[in-house]
């Protein structure tokens, strides 16, 4: 469509860890969290990506550890003036949950319609925290 941006998946996924960066930066920086460096989204390599994306998920997972530490909510800091957020970790982690939970569903669309078969426990349990039953991808795993 002519105006409108192609992402790749790999652009989505920097995306996400930069998101994460800036969060971590305005939230969790001047608490001792540590902020991870973001990556240019054109020109990142894959090895480079899921390395990234592996510091990033340690650093929300330090930002609500520290809002946990503090009685359940964030501490507020200098750099957050925005305030859109309630800092609650309850409405921190929903807030950072479906904003990966939609970039994710753009990734696995952009797959399928690439044409590319994604594995059983990135289709079918992506929504399945706890299955009734076993699924394929968990009886696999128990084989191993």
């Amino acid at each position: 469509m002519p105006g409108v941006p192609r992402r790749t998946v790999r652009m989505i996924a920097a995306h996400l860890h930069n998101s994460r960066c800036s969060w971590i930066r305005t939230l969790g920086s001047e608490h001792g969290v540590t902020v991870p460096e973001r990556v240019d989204r054109r020109h990142v390599t894959r090895g480079q990506l899921a390395a990234a994306l592996r510091r990033s998920s340690d650093g929300m997972e330090g930002l609500l550890e520290l809002g946990l530490a503090a009685g359940g909510n964030v501490p507020p800091s200098r750099r957050y003036v925005w305030r859109n957020l309630s800092l609650d970790v309850g409405h921190v982690l929903t807030y950072f949950v479906a904003h990966e939970v939609h970039h994710r569903g753009q990734i696995v669309l952009l797959a399928r319609q690439l044409g590319y078969r994604l594995p059983v426990a990135v289709t079918n349990d992506l929504w399945q925290w706890k299955p009734d039953r076993p699924t394929r991808a968990s009886r696999a795993r128990s084989r191993r």
